[in-house]
């Protein structure tokens, strides 16, 4: 196992240059270099991306982007430091919003979602490793709360097009979305109504239940835990 890295290290020379090691090698940088996993989620306005290297950020940059969410969180990491630093250089707000990919998301995440696009300044982009998991709850989460869109409609963002595995752990994510598109169609209440949304999740909504009995397949776990390695 890798000694954790520190900024301090990161000061260095040989700490950038493991710094860069780590974003290119360890984290699947170079798979970034010949798969472009970005995608505009709102005209203009949104766009979902994997993690960007001071050079991705340096184009972001030009498109006139002003915010960059970290979905990852500030977990200490080569990848961490560099992205810090190139948004400092180029002027953008770096924010760190920790999602998880293999968790029903929490009632915190779900309010903190919606509290921060009220807040953030735009043009934005959103990220995680790979651009598939994490960055599709949030999508999903950006259309229903931000734009009005459906959260039926909205939940295309979590398909296999952008590299979402239903199938495996990541499925616990679509399973707690069903729990209140189920009730919502028993009750009648629009898919469009966020504060119903809301009403259901501070009366209703039990993360840990929804994860305790979602149940994924053996091959669904093969391809996210072993082939593309999620985080």
């Amino acid at each position: 196992m890798a000694e954790p890295f520190t900024r301090e290290e990161f000061e260095t020379p040989e700490g950038r240059k493991r710094a860069f090691r780590d974003l290119m090698l360890r984290d699947h940088g170079f798979l970034r270099t010949v798969y472009d996993n970005s995608h505009e989620i709102a005209p203009g306005k949104m766009w979902r991306t994997y993690q960007p290297s001071p050079k991705h950020l340096e184009r972001w940059a030009a498109k006139g982007v002003k915010t960059v969410i970290n979905l990852r969180g500030p977990k200490p990491s080569g990848q961490l430091f560099l992205e810090e630093e190139a948004c400092e250089q180029l002027g953008l707000t770096l924010i760190n919003f920790r999602v998880y990919s293999r968790e029903a998301p929490s009632k915190e995440i779900l309010r903190g979602a919606r509290k921060l696009f009220g807040e953030i300044e735009y043009p934005a982009i959103m990220h995680c490793k790979s651009g598939a998991d994490r960055a599709g709850v949030m999508a999903t989460l950006f259309l229903f709360f931000h734009e009005g869109v459906p959260l039926d409609e909205a939940l295309d963002q979590l398909s296999f097009k952008y590299g979402h595995v239903k199938a495996g752990k990541t499925g616990v994510i679509d399973a707690a979305f069903a729990r209140y598109i189920a009730y919502a169609k028993d009750k009648g209440i629009s898919l469009s109504d966020v504060d119903a949304f809301f009403g259901w999740v501070d009366r209703d909504y039990d993360p840990a239940e929804v994860k305790a009995s979602y149940r994924s397949k053996g091959w669904g776990d093969l391809l996210t835990e072993v082939v593309l390695r999620r985080e």
